[in-house]
């Protein structure tokens, strides 16, 4: 008896340690979350503090459900990018469940937060834009924090435009408002460009994938950047003025709420930076914009938003001279160039939409969206560079060395162009979101769209060596790249997209998927592509630190109007869509460093290219080949680590690896030889009769945009005594991109430029603090926030390469004289906020 009752003692001990074990010792707190508007706020991050991988996202209704620990004091934090973060203070008994509603107020104030990191189920990643106020910029384009992203390369600080794994800058989708944008169309140059559309001032926020996004946006091959403008809660503004941008932003709502509106200017001169370029003379860039968004809220169903933006990029410049060094050691070179004329490049566009939001309930959203671009863009130039190419003292010991040893070949080139293009661009869309359940939501949309392109193309080049044209003709002055065409297109475009996004959580694990479908058609080459795509997502349990997603789908991009057009200007209307087959895997994982929150993402990729167009770039400028000849792929990883650093301020790391490939059997070519064996090459054989030919197959070769390396350090430090003095530096690494002779043969375009190296840092002193203690009757009262940036661009005076001038000899020898991007050179902005 006495053993039984120590058996029945024995069970009941372990059953209760079981208990104890296995109990459900959790509670649960749920909600909404909205603005100081009442509407719903989306992808806000509820996470406890304590236990910062007991975390959870709004979705689009605002909606939260997130369980926490029982019987004990915790802090839960509600934190969006473009909002004020807020804490509150619980304590739960054991299973029990509180409901917390919570409003959140817009933030666009640069200030320095704990960090809390989003994780989003998709391939979007949201990016604060405020970070970029703090990023030492030579544009003045929010696309510049776009730069530092995973997957993402640039090699011109003088540029907006991007490469997202191996793409090149016409593969990405750019929106504003749901608005669909376009970068310009004959812009060549970095310099040229001016301001991008986008204004920082009046970003809430931005959400951006390198590969693997959703069915509802656009048929591009590469990446989304998905803008939203901020809708205002009260007045307030921004002023900036600086070396090379100057800012004015204003918002407000009426004391009625029915009107909200929000104005921003930008004016930036780029003139004081280009004066560090090889080219000397008379720069004039002037580039403005102004923008105004305006939305009406006219009941809870029903509101509507305007927005209108005109941008006015001008750049004249008159050249004079140029000296610029290049070659080996020992087989040092220097160009002298004198010039006459001048080049006027100027890019007008004008931007206006309109859109009617209706809800019918809670769960149903329907976006009515019309839109009108227009671009207006001239190229004028006629300039002539007489040039010098002399040889120096390669010798350390010789009192000459560095100077001129002797001329190797002196020459004129003309170049003239008058070059006119006006496009427009209209579209009408109905999109709807229909929140079918807890777990489930769909979306549709069609879009159709009207382009009109009027195009005249106008160029030619004029080559001459030691007195002699090029290519040599005794009879005949012949001039080169002669391009001489008038087109007019119009076209219709029909677009639509179904997608159903859907989330299941378990008490083990939580998996999210999103699945869609999307169609194109485009009366021009009367192809339809229909586009399926996925992303599966997996957390293993719902307080692990580990998401894992999977992405997958077929990217097509019909044509417009550049890669229609040849580089002598004629239009393949037969063109069809180039197609990409994206595979990504990626996993992202909270960590706690230095006891501070970090965050790893990793990711790998491989996307099967079909049909491609063959391009060329030249600084920024693309030129297409016009035909679907071609196929590759690209393949690669990504790593980046973000977090705190220096405690509370962001800073983040990332390394990509990239290769991109092409072939095609227009890359088969001949090899041809002299009667002595040696191969012909002008300007070095001197027998250049043909006896002989190899046929040559090179099969794969890189892609203009194939860059194996790239590394990005973005880095905030301040002073511990003095915490309103803050360092900003950004770090860029790249390996070289392709080039080759500007023949247009494809498989010669295989020599590597230099590698890319540039460090920007920026000093910033906050003079006027929010919390200081404000004097009466004093005018600054009424500043919330000022500061001082000092920034000094191209630290190290790295001469980085961005294209190449070829000359030649009267032998028809070639020479590829680099052209050089800026140099060394200091900034000074004063930023407020009011």
């Amino acid at each position: 008896m006495k053993c039984k009752r120590v058996t029945i003692f024995f069970f009941l001990v372990l059953l209760s340690f079981f208990n104890l074990l296995f109990a459900q010792n959790v509670s649960s707190i749920k909600g909404i979350v909205k603005d100081t508007a009442g509407n719903a706020i989306a992808d806000v991050q509820v996470v406890v503090l304590e236990e910062p991988k007991l975390q959870t996202i709004t979705n689009s209704k605002g909606e939260y459900f997130l369980q926490v620990p029982s019987n004990k004091k915790i802090t839960i934090v509600f934190y969006n990018i473009s909002y004020k973060k807020i804490q509150r203070i619980v304590y739960l008994k054991e299973n029990e469940t509180q409901t917390m509603n919570v409003e959140l107020q817009f933030s666009n104030i640069i200030t320095d937060v704990n960090v809390v990191y989003q994780t989003q189920p998709t391939e979007m990643q949201s990016i604060s834009p405020q970070l970029f106020f703090k990023l030492p910029s030579a544009t003045g384009n929010i696309e510049d924090i776009i730069k530092t992203q995973m997957g993402v390369t640039s090699n011109n600080e003088l540029s907006s435009a991007y490469s997202v794994r191996g793409g090149n800058y016409d593969e990405n989708l750019t929106y504003i408002n749901d608005i669909e944008i376009y970068r310009p169309f004959l812009v060549r140059s970095g310099m040229q460009e001016g301001l991008s559309l986008p204004n920082p001032e009046m970003v809430q926020s931005m959400q951006f994938s390198a590969g693997g996004f959703e069915a509802k946006y656009g048929d591009k091959l590469s990446s989304v950047l998905d803008i939203q403008y901020r809708r205002p809660t009260k007045f307030k503004g921004t002023a900036s003025a600086g070396l090379l941008v100057n800012n004015l932003h204003l918002e407000g709502i009426t004391k009625n709420h029915l009107l909200g509106w929000s104005f921003g200017a930008r004016y930036k001169s780029n003139q004081y930076l280009l004066k560090t370029l090889d080219t000397k003379g008379d720069y004039r860039p002037t580039f403005w914009d102004a923008q105004l968004f305006l939305n009406f809220n006219f009941s809870p169903k029903f509101s509507a938003e305007i927005l209108s933006i005109y941008s006015d990029n001008l750049f004249l410049v008159i050249p004079a001279t140029r000296e610029t060094d290049f070659g080996t050691v020992n087989n040092a070179l220097r160009l002298t160039v004198y010039f006459d004329g001048q080049s006027k490049m100027q890019y007008r566009t004008l931007v206006n939409a309109a859109s009617l939001t209706f809800k019918p309930s809670d769960r149903l959203k329907i976006k009515w969206i019309n839109s009108h671009y227009f671009t207006n863009e001239n190229e004028l130039y006629t300039v002539q560079g007489q040039y010098l190419i002399d040889q120096l003292e390669a010798d350390p010991a010789s009192e000459n060395f560095a100077q001129v040893a002797f001329n190797r070949g002196v020459g004129t080139y003309i170049e003239n162009g008058r070059n006119k293009l006006k496009a427009q661009v209209t579209s009408s869309e109905i999109k709807a979101s229909y929140q079918y359940n807890s777990k489930i939501q769909i979306l549709n949309g069609i879009r159709f769209q009207y382009e009109q392109i009027d195009d005249k193309l106008n160029e030619w080049r004029y080559n001459d060596s030691a007195g002699y044209s090029l290519p040599y003709n005794p009879n005949d002055i012949q001039l080169n790249d002669v391009y001489k065409t008038k087109n007019s297109l119009s076209s219709f475009r029909f677009m639509h997209y179904h997608q159903m996004n859907w989330e299941n959580t378990s008490d083990e694990n939580k998996w999210y998927v999103t699945f869609g479908i999307r169609g194109n058609y485009w009366t021009v080459n009367q192809q339809y592509v229909f586009s399926p795509r996925t992303t599966i997502a997996y957390k293993p349990d719902l307080y692990s630190p580990w998401l894992i997603k999977f992405s997958s789908g077929f990217y097509y991009q019909p044509p417009f109007y550049r890669e229609l057009r040849d580089i002598q200007g004629n239009l393949h209307l037969n063109l069809k869509a180039q197609q990409s087959i994206h595979l990504v895997l990626s996993a992202d994982k909270d960590l706690k460093l230095w006891n501070r929150p970090f965050k790893l993402s990793m990711a790998a990729y491989y996307k099967r290219l079909n049909q491609l167009i063959p391009y060329e770039i030249d600084n920024v400028r693309i030129r297409y080949f016009a035909n679907n000849n071609a196929t590759g792929y690209a393949a690669g990883a990504d790593f980046r680590i973000t977090g705190e650093f220096v405690k509370g301020l962001e800073s983040w790391l990332s390394v990509g690896l990239l290769r991109t490939m092409e072939k095609s059997p227009d890359y088969v070519h001949y090899i041809y030889y002299n009667k002595d064996g040696q191969q012909i090459i002008p300007g070095y054989t001197f027998d250049q009769v043909k006896t002989d030919s190899v046929k040559i197959d090179p099969g794969y070769i890189p892609r203009p945009t194939d860059k194996l390396l790239t590394f990005n350090l973005f880095f905030q430090d301040y002073l511990p005594k003095l915490p309103n003095f803050k360092m900003n530096m950004n770090l860029i690494f790249g390996t070289g991109l392709p080039f080759g002779p500007p023949n247009h043969q494809r498989w010669e375009q295989t020599q590597r430029m230099p590698f890319y190296r540039r460090v920007d840092i920026g000093f910033a002193y906050q003079f006027i603090k929010p919390e200081r203690e404000k004097k009466s009757k004093n005018i600054f009262n009424h500043i919330e926030n000022a500061w001082l940036f000092i920034e000094v661009f191209n630290l190290l005076q790295v001469n980085n390469t961005v294209s190449y001038t070829w000359l030649k000899d009267v032998t028809g020898r070639s020479y590829a004289v680099p052209n050089y991007l800026t140099n060394r050179q200091l900034n000074l902005r004063l930023y407020f906020q009011f």
